[in-house]
C-alpha cells in the first residue's frame, strides 16, 4: 500500500527495570555457580565462586544489553 519509508516503523521494545534486573541476576548466578563447580574441582570453591562472581556481573551486563539493545 505505502512505500517501505512512509509506513510505521515498527513499536520499539519497552524497558522493564524489573526484567533487566532478573536477566543480571541470572548471568550472574551461572556465572557464580560455574565457577564453584569448577572451584569444587580443584579444590577452591570459595576462589571458584569469587571468579564467577568477577566474570559474571560483566557477563550480566552484556546479557541485558543484548535483550535491551532496542528499547532506548
Amino acid at each position: 500500500m505505502l512505500p517501505p519509508a512512509v509506513q510505521a516503523a515498527s513499536p520499539r521494545q519497552t524497558f522493564d527495570p524489573a526484567g533487566a534486573g532478573a536477566v543480571l541476576f541470572t548471568g550472574t548466578g551461572l556465572c557464580m555457580g560455574a565457577g564453584a563447580l569448577i572451584g569444587w574441582a580443584v579444590g577452591a570453591t570459595g576462589l571458584g565462586v569469587l571468579v564467577g562472581a568477577i566474570v559474571g556481573v560483566p557477563a550480566g551486563v552484556v546479557a541485558v544489553y543484548r535483550r535491551y539493545r532496542n528499547s532506548f
